[in-house]
């Protein structure tokens, strides 16, 4: 059982990390997306993606730990973490306890700082797109011919781009 619960102790510290990890990236994000610094966001959406994939790896591995603890003790293996615990040595308690405590508070954070880039990421595609229409409203923004007529249906066949240039 000692190997068992060092596995599953390790296993919840490496979870631990890797939310810190994930939280880090969600504020670099979101320092970025208030400096408006477009490159930067999407290379941290692509490390967003990367460190959830490792998220739920860790995740896997501490189920499979606290799975096969939960055996060893003569538990159902559905046995979750409030009903391990009294199970548990009483001198590993409170770290078991500890850890599984930081883990679903930094999931707390990680959540909402996800939700507070999502917002801001929304609203700047929001903004972008007031701008876009802005100036691709035909009846907003009239084109003249080399005339100095204002064009009329006849444009219909040219990009944008070469009829206002």
């Amino acid at each position: 059982m000692i190997e068992s619960l060092q596995k599953l102790i390790d296993a919840l510290r490496d979870e631990l990390q890797q939310y810190g990890e994930l939280l880090a990236l969600l504020d670099q994000q979101q320092d970025l997306v208030v400096s408006r610094a477009a490159d930067g966001v999407l290379h941290t959406v692509a490390a967003i993606n990367e460190q959830n994939t490792i998220i739920q790896a860790a995740r896997q591995e501490r189920e499979r730990h606290r799975r096969a603890l939960a055996q060893e003790l003569g538990l159902d293996e559905d046995t979750d973490f409030a009903h391990l615990a009294p199970s548990l040595p009483p001198d590993v308690r409170p770290l078991v306890s500890a850890l599984v405590d930081e883990n679903n508070q930094l999931l707390r954070r990680v959540q909402q700082r996800a939700k507070q880039n999502h917002l801001l990421l929304r609203h700047s595609v929001q903004l972008m797109q007031n701008f876009l229409n802005a100036f691709t409203s035909a009846s907003q923004v009239p084109v003249y011919t080399e005339s100095g007529m204002i064009a009329g249906s006849g444009l219909a066949g040219y990009s944008r781009y070469n009829a206002v240039g």
